[in-house]
């Protein structure tokens, strides 16, 4: 029935990030998330997608906080870290630079920034809820205006 939209919604270009998020026992956890758009210039707010079936998904309620660590190009390693996923109490960061956000969020040393908001939404699109962040704090990476980022594009839109 959906055939016909797989090819054209999987040209959608996106930008590759890793969400990072805590629980309410302060555990956290991060994924790859490639469904971000900029939704609001004022105040600045992002959407992001993220699986229903995900446990970080319970996380992302209003009030609670999240950071996007935004990937570059060259940064391949980051997306098989990341790309896996993480069974709950597996830590996420083993290995990994990180730097704290001002509301504690793991943030990526070695991103080319990143962005961080306050849950005011979660939208229930079917497989996906759309989480809906209201900016509270950025900053640049190094290598911002250097790198290029990393800009994903799927044959089939229907799947990963």
């Amino acid at each position: 029935m959906y055939d016909a939209f797989g090819p054209v919604l999987g040209r959608i270009p996106s930008g590759l990030f890793i969400l990072s998020a805590r629980g309410p026992g302060g555990e956290e956890t991060a994924m790859l998330a490639s469904w971000v758009q900029q939704a609001s210039f004022a105040p600045p707010a992002v959407t992001v997608a993220v699986n229903a079936k995900r446990y970080l998904r319970e996380w992302l309620v209003p009030g609670a906080t999240a950071a996007l660590s935004l990937i570059g190009e060259t940064q391949k390693s980051v997306l098989g870290h990341f790309g896996k996923g993480f069974d709950p109490g597996e830590p996420a960061f083993e290995g990994i630079a990180i730097d704290r956000s001002p509301a504690g969020q793991a943030v990526l040393q070695d991103a080319l920034g990143w962005i961080e908001g306050e849950v005011t939404a979660a939208i229930d699109a079917g497989d996906h809820h759309v989480i809906l962040l209201k900016l509270t704090a950025a900053a640049e990476g190094p290598r911002l205006a250097a790198e290029r980022p990393w800009v994903h594009v799927r044959k089939n839109g229907l799947h990963y």
